[in-house]
């Protein structure tokens, strides 16, 4: 199997010992089809047992390895690592962000140094260790727009609230709504949006593009309670549209546009 040498650059940080984090070095002999979270846990086994990451599913549905991958959010567990060298360092608009221009630092290839990988935790949420930070916030924030259904009156027993395949108007009223109940709450995109950076209370791309999958659900009777809950200054309105969290996205879920049908809607019942 054709192997390769790269240098794995991992952010470390333990606040019951460290007082700044710093940068250490790996060098692993990688065969082609490896994902970063493979060399992750290679590296964990191999070389240093304290390397602390998330991981769970393996396989894009959980969202736990979601990290900073050569200045990018991405999801590690389908990230392959010879495809990295193939592909520009990222730089997103919004605020200047140091760790993101020290992620554009190679070896020199002409020297014969193996690529080098920068691999850092999700900006914008509190390191608890190396790679894994602090979800709380993040969850905080999607809890706050009530993610969950909320239709008039109670269900007959036994059934369930179904949308109806046969109904032209239900079956369009759904497509709008069914692109948002892909998100896997990773948080690349809370972590690529520059709002999120300058004000710490903006509620974040996920919770709202999950506030717009209920609001668009043709099930749910709480629009007008769910458009009060993002109507604020860190609601929709906070947004710069900058489209970031769309572009970053691993399952394609486009919060801006659900942000943007929010905000028009919030702006119809301020003028009624």
């Amino acid at each position: 199997m054709d192997t390769k040498p790269f240098t794995f650059r991992i952010h470390r940080f333990d606040p019951a010992k460290d007082e700044e984090p710093s940068y250490q070095a790996y060098t692993l002999d990688v065969p082609p089809g490896t994902t970063v979270l493979e060399a992750l846990l290679r590296i964990q086994a191999e070389q240093d047992g304290s390397l602390a990451f998330r991981y769970a599913c393996r396989g894009a549905v959980c969202g736990s390895c979601a990290m900073m991958i050569n200045g990018r959010e991405a999801l590690a567990c389908r990230t392959q690592v010879h495809g990295l060298t193939d592909e520009p360092r990222a730089v997103y608009p919004g605020a200047e962000r140091e760790e993101s221009e020290r992620s554009g630092e190679q070896g020199d290839v002409s020297r014969g140094d193996p690529p080098v990988i920068t691999v850092e935790p999700l900006r914008s949420l509190e390191v608890i260790k190396d790679l894994v930070v602090d979800m709380g916030p993040f969850f905080e924030k999607l809890e706050a727009v009530e993610p969950w259904l909320q239709p008039e009156g109670p269900a007959e027993p036994g059934t369930e609230r179904l949308v109806e395949p046969g109904s032209t108007e239900s079956a369009g009223e759904w497509e709008e709504a069914e692109p948002y109940t892909n998100c896997i709450l990773c948080a690349c995109c809370y972590s690529v949006c520059p709002v999120v950076e300058e004000d710490p209370d903006y509620l974040g791309p996920a919770a709202l593009a999950q506030h717009y999958r209920f609001l668009a659900d043709v099930r749910d009777d709480a629009d007008g309670r769910r458009l009060a809950l993002v109507g604020g200054e860190h609601g929709v309105a906070g947004c710069d549209f900058v489209w970031n969290c769309v572009e970053i996205c691993p399952k394609g879920v486009p919060p801006t546009r659900g942000i943007a049908k929010t905000r028009a809607q919030v702006t119809r019942r301020e003028r009624e």
